[in-house]
Formats: structure tokens, sequence, C-alpha cells
């Protein structure tokens, strides 16, 4: 009775906490939404490429989002280890959820352009490998969170796999300057043309409005998640 009692006002306050984040989200989905349909409508061919240019709204955005997903992790994964404050580690958990989730995607959308392109839908190019190497250590990161029930162990132990894998995201960034690649080197609205800048600038707005939007959603979760196993203890101890 304790917990039903209880469990519905923490959900309630929690969720008038986090109610911002429901603008938020409408933003970031309308801007989503008008981003890519003014850039699919605007750019202009590429010379190459063509219209299969057009990915690189999706691509770039979603790579370097998930980067700053994962230096969350780094900032918040160091922050824990010396306060030892519990939503430090929530913060650092969901900004992982959601950056595994881009470089996952970001993996998907490059063989989907890499196919057309360079004619296999992939080749262990060191762009590539790192990327996926990437990916793999924070797949074992949710996973260790999954299977380690001790709270304080799990927090510890993610916290050091998430800054040993957040130092991998610099040797994804230099390998196209540092080994022999087939990838091109690193794209910004600085080194492409004039006349798609406009679009890629709008489209990586969107999605980091759409990135606070994933992990503040996620926090929420966590939060309420650990709410629940904190009245469950409460009970369990009456």
């Amino acid at each position: 009775m304790a917990i039903a009692s209880t469990e519905p006002a923490a959900r309630s306050a929690t969720r008038r906490r986090f109610a911002w984040l429901n603008w938020v989200g409408g933003i970031g989905f309308a801007a989503f939404l008008a981003s890519q349909i003014f850039g699919i409508a605007t750019s202009p061919p590429e010379i190459g490429m063509g219209h299969l240019q057009k990915i690189m709204y999706v691509h770039l955005p979603v790579v370097w989002n998930g980067f700053i997903a994962i230096f969350i992790v780094l900032v918040m994964s160091t922050v824990y280890l010396f306060t030892r404050r519990e939503k430090h580690d929530l913060l650092a958990a969901s900004a992982a959820e959601i950056g595994t989730v881009l470089i996952g995607l970001t993996l998907v959308v490059g063989s989907i352009w890499a196919k057309p392109t360079w004619g296999v839908w992939w080749t262990w190019d060191p762009r590539l490998t790192s990327t996926a190497v990437l990916f793999v250590i924070f797949v074992g990161y949710l996973a260790l969170r999954a299977f380690t029930e001790d709270i304080d162990r799990r927090a510890r132990w993610s916290a050091a796999v998430g800054i040993l894998g957040a130092l991998n995201v610099p040797i994804v960034y230099m390998s196209v300057r540092w080994w022999r690649t087939i990838h091109q080197v690193q794209s910004s609205p600085s080194t492409v043309d004039p006349s798609y800048v406009l679009s890629l600038r709008a489209n990586a707005i969107a999605f980091l409005i759409l990135l606070i939007y994933f992990i503040g959603r996620r926090y929420q979760a966590a939060v309420l998640e650990r709410e629940r196993e904190r009245l469950a203890e409460e009970a369990a101890l009456r």
C-alpha cells in the first residue's frame, strides 16, 4: 500500500519537473521535418553523386550529435567518479543509450551511402572500423549496466567504461588523416559547397534539439525507475 500511494505522487512530480521536454520535442520534430524538406527541395544535385548527396543531411548531423552524446557520457562519468551523485550516473547512462543508437545509425546510413558510392556496403576502412569499435564499446557499456545489479558497482564500472570508450572518439575523428582511407576527410559547413551549408546547419541544429529531447526523456525514465526501486526497497525493509 505504501508503494501504491507514494509512487503516483512521485511520478506526477517527475512529470511536472520534465514538462519542458514536451516543448523541446515539438520544436525538435518540427525543425527536423522542416530542415529535411528544405534541404531536399533547395539543394542542387552534386556533380559526382547527384541527389545521393542529400543523405549528408542525415549522416553528418547523426555523427556529430552521436559524438556530442558520448562527450556528455565522458563529462558525467568523470563528474560521477568525483561526486558519487546518482544524477550524474543516470545522465551518463541516458546519454550513452542515445549515443549508441546514433553511432549505430551512423553505420547504417553510412553503409547505405557507401553502396552506390564505393560499390560495397562495408569495407574495413579505418574510419568505418574505428566507428564500429566505438559502437561495440558502448553496446558493452549498456550490457554492463543491464547485468550488474549492485547500483554503486554498476555506476563505477560503467563510468570507467564510458570514459575509456569516449577516448576512442578522437581516433574515429582523426582516422581519415592518420591512415590511408577511402573515406573522405571530415566534412563541415566550412568545407562543403556553399549551396549546401544552410541546409546542413539547419539539420545539425534540428538533430541537436532532438538529442536534448531524447536524452532528457531517457533521464526522466531513469529517475522514475530509480524512484520505483527505492520505494520497493523501503517497503521491503518495513
